[in-house]
């Protein structure tokens, strides 16, 4: 079994690892369900706040994976998040290279949706990349990712956490801007989701400074390779070094996205379908679909019914008389039924035998069971005439 974290949550098996932590696969025995739980490597107060802040993200949308809960034990600190099985496009990208038009689109379109719901937070996420879009084992149906990883995005106007000089995010996404050390706004991200739709078209990391150095110098290039120029269009706005010449919303350039899309040529029948499978591989040894082992569903077993055990045999009836007029037996089911009484046989007449003789030639006495009897009736009477004297 894995580690107890918090009482709550059992970490199962090491699934990834990021700049602030590791991140596990873990069983909530709260929620009964497999999450992934990030717990970071260190507790200096610098990780600390940008955990405070990664975690009081609360997006709820359907391309969005936003921390869940979070929790304390002794020096760690862990927060959990839906477990996504797919991996990365990262992933998609090392087992298929450049991906269909179409199929880009569609990955375009959520991540766009999610990144639109995100900047209505007033949230600037300032690390979009390939890494941090994880998607779902959607298997060769329509696929479905979320994107991920808000250790480093803030609100606008809250106070940065390192100095304006300094900057943060990962180097090759990094918008013009991020480079001067402009505060963080929303076209940073939509320049961002420009290059990671180049990375999907080509199949190979894009070279942002070339980029700008090139729109500079040139204006908009021509379209890549293979890239319809519908397509290139709405991409190329995305990448202009002029934040001010780019969409300023994520739901305007997904508007433009859906007009390109129209005009896209229909999809060749030889084109490849793309597979999204599950990276996580099988669960170790002690866990199930169901969680640990020891907590896991059992599954109910028919009831077993023991067999009655055999009635010890009755005491012989006095001579003259027969069976109990009814007897109590157990059924095959449990429970128990009433037995008819059985005829008892005419007592058979015998010579009347002479009392025993007492010592000295003295008849026994009478039968002492009614005296007895009578005495005490005598005795309940005179105390109940007693009784009612002293009320």
């Amino acid at each position: 079994m894995g580690e107890i974290f918090a009482g709550r949550y059992e970490l199962v098996d090491p699934i990834g690892r990021g700049g602030a932590g590791a991140v596990w696969r873990a069983w909530d025995h709260r929620r009964r369900r497999y999450v992934a739980a990030k717990v970071l490597l260190q507790s200096d107060a610098h990780t600390l706040l940008r955990f405070v802040r990664e975690q009081a993200v609360r997006i709820d949308h359907p391309h969005v994976l936003a921390p869940a809960s979070w929790a304390a034990d002794d020096d760690k600190v862990l927060f959990t998040m839906d477990l996504v099985a797919g991996g990365s496009l990262a992933h998609v990208i090392g087992d298929y290279g450049p991906l269909p038009p179409r199929f880009v689109c569609t990955l375009l379109d959520q991540l766009l949706s999610g990144l639109a719901a995100v900047h209505a937070e007033g949230v600037v996420h300032r690390d979009i990349k390939p890494a941090n879009i994880l998607m779902e084992a959607t298997g060769t149906g329509r696929p479905h990712l979320r994107l991920s990883d808000f250790g480093i995005s803030m609100r606008k106007g809250e106070p940065r956490l390192t100095e304006t000089d300094y900057v943060v995010g990962t180097p090759g996404y990094f918008a013009p801007e991020q480079m001067l050390g402009a505060e963080p706004d929303f076209p940073a991200d939509l320049f961002a989701v420009g290059l990671v739709a180049l990375y999907l078209l080509t199949g190979s990391k894009p070279d942002s400074q070339a980029l700008v150095e090139g729109y500079l110098a040139h204006g908009t290039p021509g379209a890549p390779e293979g890239v319809p120029a519908p397509l290139w269009d709405v991409i190329a706005n995305l990448l202009r070094p002029d934040p001010q010449s780019r969409f300023r919303t994520a739901t305007g350039a997904r508007k433009a996205l859906a007009e390109a899309v129209e005009l896209l040529p229909v999809s060749s029948p030889d084109e490849y379908p793309v597979e999204v499978f599950d990276q996580l591989g099988p669960l170790p040894a002690g866990f199930g679909p169901q969680g640990p082992s020891s907590t896991g569903a059992v599954t109910p077993r028919s009831p077993t019914v023991a067999a009655p055990a055999p009635a010890p045999a009755p005491a012989a009836a006095p001579a003259g008389f027969g069976p109990p007029p009814a007897a109590y037996e157990p059924s095959q089911t449990g429970s128990f039924h009433l037995s008819p009484p059985s005829p008892a046989s005419p007592p058979t007449p015998t010579a009347p035998t002479a009392p025993p003789a007492r010592p000295g030639g003295i008849a026994p006495p009478a039968p002492l069971v009614t005296a007895g009897f009578l005495a005490a009736a005598l005795l309940c009477f005179a105390v109940g005439v007693w009784a009612l004297t002293q009320m």
